[in-house]
């Protein structure tokens, strides 16, 4: 008898191990939790378990489900902390309740703070704040359906300073520093975005399947695990074997051409801005492959031996630099700023050789205008707003070898993260319904060679996302495509022409999607950031900006709806010869540029015209003659994809977006 007693005891011990309780990943010490709205907090745990949370001087319990699925919904709280959550026998402390932001979208959320610190160096050198908690999802696809938990994660919760900072996305870390600077409680950033993807790969299946049934049957194609794989493992293959066969017959590689001491003199001289030498002179196509560049630099006492840095702007596409022989950088794709540092002691007096070797397997060998090129000294070096002081440009001129040409590595495309519906399933569905205060959505560039959709694409978007998360007063900011000319990632000549004539622009398609979804959404507002970026790269540096103007939407959204944001058009009519456009406030006053006008019931072929503001007024200039049958105009402004002299403004400075309307005689 003592012995069945002895293994029922035993047995009973070992169904108390197991039914453990268990959280959600997004629940630990050091979270954020949202102020004034019920809070949600779920996990897992045996069928019929009992669960009970302790926090705040309260107790809450609730029994795990069929499916072993558990959730406390726990009151409104204000802001305050640190508290401890005790869960059973776990305990997370240092809790803090305040204000949640979820940011997601594509690769300008997941621009770090590494990537922008020669822009504000001084300010992410000396901020640290553990009243603002960042938390970073982790990347993950599913095509099988909705997965019930996140990955877990290297950035959990983590108070900021530059370390914890430095690889977490630059408008999180910003937005959180304007947000506690706004409103003095604790801020919570999570950052939930993957760089490429298309917003259906944000949407789920319910969502799509009526409307958009193709998109639902090809992420039906994908749940082939057997082809996933085998696809996989088949690129995979021809990636080592078209590397290894790169390697064995790049004469680069054999006969060392990255030392100081090899001859390059009968290498032919070639500007970095003409990329005839990216040319193949037997295929007369782009070079897939190797190509070598070298540059001579003289260095004087002074500088030798010093600790520098390379800026070698942006290549495309990946590129090996050697210094004297020595590597001192590494790229592997065509976005990242080359800021290679030069260790002590590497720089000699006289004669020193940088040597690139480009490795390139589509598109043109480049480099990118409008970006440093120069070697930086000095404590100062790191950088770029101001530049360093002590630089030493680099010639534009380089001597260049062609190395092995390839033919193009075969593949098959099984980026998942691109399939309709995989991060919602993901990455969207298991963080709800974590209480946030608002959302980020700052995404375009990969849908806008099909611009037409993605209007109803973004409002299906939102609306899940608000079903998911029970809120369907869930407010969102979107952030407008900033300005970019595209042109220049097929390595178009330097410096960029501007674009002055009417276009039909991909780019301003899309950000009229996101404007008109914006206008018609009343929990939404639109960032325009039409100012805010480069010509000559898609991730452009400015996010503290961004940040801001992220800010300024969440304030009228949530806390002032009467503010005052970017300038729209409210009203509109033809008068002599003019068409006057009225406006919600008053704009700076003077010439405006970037206005079209066309026959809206004609030809529709758009012309530049003249404009000027004054007040709450925008007036255009018709040409003499101008259609004058036409019974209605189509006016756009700043349709292109890089308005660069687009210049209506607010009087406080933010820019009015680029729109298409219609104006009736």
């Amino acid at each position: 008898m003592k012995k069945i007693l002895c293994i029922v005891a035993t047995l009973l011990c070992v169904s108390t191990i197991e039914a453990k309780v268990s959280l959600a990943q997004l629940f630990q010490s050091g979270m954020v939790l949202q102020r004034g709205k019920s809070i949600p907090v779920w996990g897992k745990a045996e069928t019929g378990e009992m669960v009970t949370i302790r926090f705040n001087n309260k107790q809450y319990v609730t029994t795990a489900d069929l499916q072993g699925n558990w959730r406390i919904n726990l009151p409104k709280m204000k802001a305050g902390g640190p508290y401890t959550m005790t869960i059973g026998d776990i305990v997370l402390t240092n809790i803090l309740i305040g204000d949640v932001w979820l940011l997601s979208g594509q690769s300008n959320i997941d621009v770090t703070i590494e990537r922008v610190y020669p822009q504000y160096t001084q300010e992410i050198d000396t901020y640290e704040n553990p009243d603002i908690r960042l938390f970073r999802v982790q990347n993950e696809t599913a095509v099988h359906g909705v997965k019930d938990d996140i990955r877990p994660t290297s950035i959990n919760w983590k108070p900021v300073n530059k370390q914890n900072a430095w690889l977490f996305s630059a408008v999180g870390y910003f937005l959180g520093k304007r947000m506690y600077e706004k409103n003095n409680v604790p801020q919570g950033i999570i950052v939930n975005s993957w760089g490429g993807t298309p917003i259906e790969a944000w949407i789920s299946a319910d969502s799509l399947r009526e409307d958009y049934p193709q998109l639902v049957k090809r992420a039906e194609f994908f749940q082939n695990d057997d082809y996933v794989k085998a696809q996989a493992q088949a690129n995979m293959q021809a990636e080592i074997q078209w590397q290894k066969i790169l390697k064995d017959t790049d004469p680069g590689i054999q006969e060392n051409w990255t030392s100081p001491s090899f001859d390059d003199s009968q290498w032919q001289t070639v500007s970095q801005w003409d990329t005839k030498w990216a040319v193949s002179p037997t295929t007369h196509r782009p070079v897939v492959g190797t190509i070598w560049l070298r540059q001579h630099i003289n260095i004087d006492k002074a500088h030798a031996g010093k600790p520098a840095r390379l800026l070698l702007g942006t290549l495309f596409d990946q590129d090996f630099t050697y210094l004297n022989g020595q590597q001192i950088g590494h790229t592997g794709y065509q976005y990242p700023p080359r800021r290679y540092d030069i260790p002590e002691g590497l720089l000699r007096e006289g004669d020193n050789v940088i040597t690139v070797r480009f490795i390139n397997k589509y598109g043109l060998v480049h480099f990118i205008p409008e970006k440093p090129y120069l070697i930086a000294f000095g404590e100062d070096r790191f950088s770029q707003n101001p530049m360093p002081s002590d630089v030493l440009p680099l010639s534009e001129n380089w001597q260049m070898q062609l190395g092995s040409e390839m033919p193009n590595c075969p593949s098959g495309d099984i980026s998942l993260q691109n399939i309709p519906t995989t991060l919602y399933n993901a990455v969207v569905y298991p963080v709800a319904p974590y209480a946030i205060s608002g959302a980020v959505w700052y995404q375009g560039e990969s849908n806008t060679g099909n611009p037409a959709p993605y209007g109803d694409y973004l409002k299906k978007m939102m609306g899940c996302w608000r079903d998911r998360w029970q809120d369907q007063r869930m407010p969102f900011v979107i952030v407008q495509l900033a300005n970019h000319d595209g042109r220049q990632q097929t390595g178009f000549p330097s410096p960029l022409t501007p674009q002055t004539a009417p276009m039909n622009s991909g780019w301003a398609a899309l950000r009229e999607a996101q404007r008109l979804t914006a206008k018609n959404d009343p929990r939404a507002e639109l960032a325009v950031i039409n100012d805010l970026g480069e010509p000559v790269d898609i991730h452009p540096l400015r996010k503290k900006e961004v940040a801001e103007r992220i800010g300024l939407g969440f304030d009228r959204l949530i806390y002032n709806n009467k503010m005052e944001l970017s300038p729209e058009v409210v009203a509109s009519e033809v008068k002599n010869g003019t068409i006057i456009l009225t406006l919600d406030q008053p704009i700076q006053s003077g010439e405006l540029h970037e206005f079209e006008v066309a026959a809206a019931d004609g030809d529709k072929v758009f012309q530049n015209v003249k404009a000027s503001a004054e007040g709450k007024t925008i007036t255009l200039t018709l040409p003499e003659g101008f259609h004058p049958m036409s019974v209605a105009y189509a006016v756009r402004y700043a349709w292109k994809d890089n308005p660069i002299t687009a210049n209506a403004r607010s009087l406080s400075g933010l820019p009015m977006s680029s729109f298409e309307l219609q104006v009736k005689k």
